[in-house]
């Protein structure tokens, strides 16, 4: 589950100290960044986030107007937190419906608190189980629980069911990345895996080998994040043993 946001800050120094500690979370992408209220509104109406940052330090009239005029052109409106060096515009962000209000310099534990009640009141919808290829008349369904991986080749990606079966569409990889269940991960520039086929994870040969057929995939080193967070998820609920 993932969570967009866009940032309103002039300060680029705070901006980027808010992206870290969100980045802490791993389910926080940053949609847009901006400066101003103007610049602001353009990016919530063009990439429609979950959440949107606003520090009042500097233009803290123009920002309330803002977060008004988003009811005029969107029938969900994001949860709006405010930050601020001072409590100076915490009234008014309360009668403007702002979520939460954060004191700069920030706090761990408060932004931690605060993420915590936002996800609990933005549950993300579990995405679709079925895959469904179209070509012309042609639909091709396929369960998602059925798929080893998918490989890029060139602009045509294949889809590797656990039969051996492959299935093509003529979409890059880069098309699917953020369709796929959540426990689709992508390993390398040709390469995403299913999760729930990996049995091993090798860092000195940069392979990931699956259950099935015990096949091997590369993974890259841009891709080493996703390698680190799916060895902490398989790892979560294990016994484990070092030799």
């Amino acid at each position: 589950m993932e969570f967009t946001y866009t940032v309103i800050d002039a300060d680029a120094t705070s901006s980027l100290q808010l992206q870290h500690q969100l980045g802490q979370y791993g389910d926080f992408q940053c949609a847009a960044t901006t400066t101003n209220s103007t610049d602001g509104l353009n990016a919530v109406l063009k990439f429609s986030p979950d959440l949107v940052f606003i520090n009042l330090n500097e233009g803290g009239n123009g920002y309330f107007q803002m977060a008004k005029e988003l009811h005029q052109y969107l029938a969900h409106i994001p949860l709006l937190i405010a930050t601020s060096q001072t409590k100076a515009h915490a009234y008014e962000a309360i009668k403007n419906g702002f979520f939460d209000y954060w004191l700069l310099p920030y706090d761990e534990f408060e932004i931690r608190k605060s993420v915590f009640r936002l996800k609990k009141q933005l549950p993300k919808e579990e995405k679709p189980q079925t895959v469904c290829l179209q070509s012309y008349s042609d639909f091709q369904y396929l369960n998602t629980d059925d798929i080893l991986y998918l490989e890029a080749d060139n602009n045509t990606t294949g889809f590797v069911m656990k039969d051996g079966k492959v299935y093509n569409a003529y979409k890059t990889l880069k098309t699917f990345v953020d369709q796929m269940p959540d426990n689709f991960v992508r390993i390398h520039q040709s390469y995403m895996v299913n999760t729930n086929y990996v049995s091993h994870i090798s860092y000195g040969k940069a392979v990931c080998t699956l259950k099935q057929h015990k096949l091997q995939l590369p993974f890259s080193r841009s891709y080493r994040k996703n390698i680190d967070q799916l060895k902490q998820l398989l790892t979560k609920n294990t016994i484990s043993f070092v030799n």
